[in-house]
């Protein structure tokens, strides 16, 4: 996995984003019909200040007509202009709310609605005002119905986009080799999983519905503001203010940086945490019985108070966005106030833009809170493409030869493994046969390299140099699923799921019966101990099988190799680390299964190994003897001496 110590440059963060851009392919009509409902949101705006600063204009303008008008009933009728009269004025606000009104009536008498709205007097008709109530309301619900069909729609997308984005996560982990895993460090792959996923989740849940609706609104507000100035004859003035108000964004540019920066930080430093709380929870025994709880939460506290600390500096500078927006603002007011004095503008006309431009600060904010988001985001993209752009999975054949039984033999055909290229030999120029129906059994020291030949067996890696082949065909041209159906693999360190003893005794094994789990656990000796508990096979084993004891666990998995009754069988010190007991049951168990079966066995003590066809010791990652037990006795080598050490014991 690639070296994250960086921050996302800006053509990074481009990046990222058209990256989880393509994640709403799937989705592009509801985004569509999402984004469409912002706009026509925003759309009212625009419908909402064009009509109520025609109301307010023709009310100055009706009040100042009826104050210059005598107070008779017999007001002269205005005459025809002739040539010689003045030259008529420009239409007034009430000109154009009345040119309103009667496209109004008459859309609604093509429907058959004969109404009028005003009266002569310039009074409004009861009809009118059925259809000014009816009009605001309907205004206010379209308004309503379309904000929330626009959030409903784009955060709806954006929790199926971050969904996806965490079963690709996961496919992609499931993919990975052991020497991925061998490397990386298990809390702090999970807190990529579950931190860095929840932090693009509020991104693209919660800010895409401001995204897809804010900017929409301004661009409203501004168009209505344009159109008012340049009627008003104030559009210089307007667009010297529309020039400075860009100011305002400078916040978000200069304290944005801080917030990528110190989100990268905490999300490290809460991986940190996690990765000591998954490393403490996991060898809590070990914790225990070396009474070492102080130290570990001293140790603890010291990297969540780490965490602590970049959080509250990613917050601070998030925090201050809004203020200084707010400061900038008000600024540029103070200076337009000031502007408007000099150049005696009617305070009425500057206060419907004023209005206009107050309103557009809400979606200014919205953009403001998105960007501090988008910084978040764009460092948690980076850590999580990072392990979606890993691929350590070995590879597949292109044209995979189909196996689906074993016939005839094992070879491993002088095979050598590294686990890095520069590193050292783990297993070197291994050559030996494992006949089909025969028990081959390795043996030798701790670290000498015997559960890498098992690894290789099952092709968890693939030889450096050298093949691994079945009946004749090498294991990385066969397809891994069939490779893998052949084989069942019982460690020493048996690993149980948090679920029901059946279900452990399952898994692997699709459609299994009970009948069939029982008779498994049967020939695993494990029958007797699983009924003796109340809830029998419905008895769950807890985390790694926390809930029961060393051969327990040891007879549950060789249950489950049984029931899915592989031809071949791995045994990687499968009773290392059971009493003599236990031992006996688990060895029992597994001469029954190996009866029928061929079998590679990695062998702490040799007493189980004595009628095994072939026995290889291995030192160093190299086969150094070879032989059945008596012939490897008899020779007085290094298998002797261990044989004579597990006596001595």
């Amino acid at each position: 996995m690639q070296n994250e110590a960086h921050n996302p440059s800006s053509a990074e963060r481009r990046r990222l984003y058209r990256r989880l851009l393509a994640f709403t392919k799937p989705y592009r009509l509801r985004l569509a019909l999402g984004i469409l409902a912002g706009m026509m949101s925003a759309g009212t705006l625009f419908v909402i200040f064009d009509n109520a600063n025609d109301a307010v204009a023709s009310f100055r303008s009706g009040t100042s007509h009826a104050a210059t008008q005598p107070a008779t009933s017999n007001t002269p009728t205005p005459q025809p202009s002739t040539p010689n009269s003045p030259t008529p004025q420009p239409s007034t606000p009430d000109d154009k709310l009345q040119a309103k009104i009667e496209r109004v009536e008459r859309t609604l008498a093509s429907h058959g609605l004969h109404v009028s709205i005003r009266n002569a007097d310039n009074t409004i008709t009861w009809q009118g005002l059925v259809i000014v109530m009816l009009a605001i309301p309907l205004l206010i619900i379209f308004r309503i119905i379309t904000s929330v069909l626009n959030h409903y729609c784009m955060r709806w997308v954006g929790a199926a986009v971050v969904r996806d984005l965490r079963d690709s996560l996961f496919s992609t982990l499931q993919r990975q080799s052991l020497k991925f895993y061998g490397r990386i460090d298990i809390g702090e792959l999970i807190s990529r999983c579950v931190n860095d996923t929840a932090s693009v989740e509020h991104v693209v849940s919660s800010t895409i519905a401001n995204a897809a609706r804010a900017p929409f609104e301004i661009i409203a507000v501004l168009l209505w503001a344009a159109k008012y100035s340049i009627e008003n004859g104030i559009g210089r003035f307007v667009l010297a203010i529309a020039v400075f108000l860009p100011l305002c964004v400078l916040p978000i540019l200069i304290l944005g940086q801080r917030v990528k920066r110190w989100t990268k930080k905490s999300l490290e430093r809460i991986s940190f945490v996690v990765s000591r709380m998954h490393e403490n929870f996991t060898g809590i025994r070990v914790v225990k019985a070396f009474n070492t709880e102080a130290k570990e939460e001293s140790r603890f506290k010291a990297l969540d108070n780490d965490y602590f600390r970049a959080v509250v500096k990613t917050f601070r500078a998030e925090i201050l966005m809004s203020p200084l927006m707010e400061a900038v603002i008000a600024v540029i007011g103070m200076a337009f106030v000031v502007a408007c004095f000099i150049l005696k503008i009617d305070l009425i006309k500057i206060a419907m833009v004023a209005t206009a431009i107050y309103l557009s600060y809400r979606p200014l904010k919205e953009i403001a809170q998105i960007s501090a988001w988008l910084q978040r985001g764009a460092a948690a993209l980076q850590r999580i493409f990072s392990i979606l752009d890993t691929d350590t999975s070995l590879p597949e054949p292109a044209k995979p030869v189909p196996k689906k039984d074993f016939t005839d033999r094992i070879v491993f055909d002088h095979v050598s493994f590294a686990f890095s290229a520069d590193g050292p030999e783990v297993v070197h120029d291994a050559a030996f046969e494992v006949p089909r129906g025969s028990l081959v059994a390795l043996v030798g020291e701790t670290g000498s390299g015997k559960s890498t030949y098992a690894n290789l067996l099952a092709r968890f890696y693939d030889p450096t140099s050298g093949s691994v082949t079945l009946d004749g065909i090498d294991l990385r041209d066969i397809a891994t699923p069939d490779l893998r159906s052949l084989i069942g693999v019982v460690t020493q360190d048996t690993i149980l799921f948090n679920d029901t003893i059946a279900a452990n005794i399952a898994y692997g094994t699709e459609g299994a019966s009970m009948d069939a789990v029982v008779d498994a656990a049967k020939m695993a000796n494990a029958h007797e101990f699983i009924v003796a508990h109340p809830d029998g096979y419905d008895r769950v084993c807890g985390d790694k099988g926390f809930l029961l004891s060393g051969g327990e666990k040891q007879r549950i998995a060789l249950a489950r190799a049984i029931l899915r009754n592989p031809p071949i069988l791995i045994l990687d010190e499968a009773t290392s680390a059971l009493d003599t007991v236990t031992e006996r049951l688990v060895q029992d168990a597994i001469a029954k299964v190996m009866a029928s079966r061929t079998t590679l066995a990695i062998a702490h003590r040799l007493s189980t190994v004595r009628d095994a066809s072939l026995i290889l010791v291995i030192d160093k990652g190299r086969i150094v003897e070879r032989g059945t037990h008596d012939q490897l006795y008899a020779a007085g080598g290094r298998y002797r001496r261990l044989c004579d050490m597990q006596l001595a014991g």
